[in-house]
């Protein structure tokens, strides 16, 4: 009965082994490369900054917050920053948020091409030129798939390219090759290949538990060695 258990376990463990091969080998190599590119790296903190100190006092927005605040419903929060050179006041309610020219407080107007470049160029932490500046009206998946955002792309080792928001300018987030590796491996990783979120899903769990199963069976055929071993000595 016991020389059966272990036949079949040998036989499972051998079975099991050539379906999990690749994946525990893509879960190793994974691991390795996650935990040996730092996250300040992979985020691309190195290269560019999200955000930028604000060179304006606040006597440098002279316009009525009566009259801006006016404009928005049921405002709840006002922030005073910039954009390139212009002072900006930037309220915000429940459902959205708008922006301000500061001198004169009219609706800041969305920035242009060249404008969008400076910015992206002004937020750079390298030094490196922009090669292309493309308007997405639907981003790709690096930019989680926002809506009206400009893809600023530049020429340095790390392929750094800066996704901003079409309407304010801002930067919206920071991607590079960096990024990229991980994102492949985080991929192999949590094995969903089509948006990459989902670490829950069905193929993962199947895998882990045959894996769990895999290991078992190894667990059993040592017993068996061990065992062997002290009926020779």
């Amino acid at each position: 009965m016991r020389k059966q258990l272990f036949k079949r376990a040998r036989k499972l463990h051998k079975w099991l082994g050539y379906l999990l091969a690749l994946q525990i080998l893509a879960w190793l190599l994974g691991g390795l490369v996650m935990s040996a590119i730092p996250l300040e790296y992979v985020h691309g903190k190195h290269l560019a900054k999200r955000t930028l100190t604000n060179p304006f006092t606040q006597a440098d927005y002279p316009t009525s917050l009566d009259n801006i605040t006016s404009q928005v419903a049921n405002p709840t929060q006002i922030i005073f920053e910039h954009f390139l050179t212009t002072p900006l006041i930037t309220v915000i309610n429940s459902t959205e948020q708008q922006s301000f020219n500061g001198l004169t407080g009219r609706p800041f107007k969305p920035p242009t091409k060249i404008q969008i470049t400076a910015n992206a160029q002004a937020h750079l932490l390298i030094d490196a030129k922009p090669v292309s500046t493309t308007f997405l009206k639907q981003g790709t998946r690096e930019v989680g798939y926002k809506t009206n955002v400009w893809q600023v792309q530049f020429n340095d080792t790390f392929n750094t390219t800066l996704y901003l928001n079409a309407i304010n300018g801002k930067v919206i987030t920071v991607r590079s090759t960096l990024w990229r590796i991980f994102d492949f491996f985080w991929m192999l990783h949590i094995m969903d290949y089509d948006e990459r979120e989902d670490f829950n899903n069905p193929l993962l769990i199947s895998f882990a538990a045959t894996s769990v199963l895999f290991c078992l069976c190894g667990m059993l055929l040592l017993l068996q060695n061990l065992r062997l071993k002290r009926i020779f000595k």
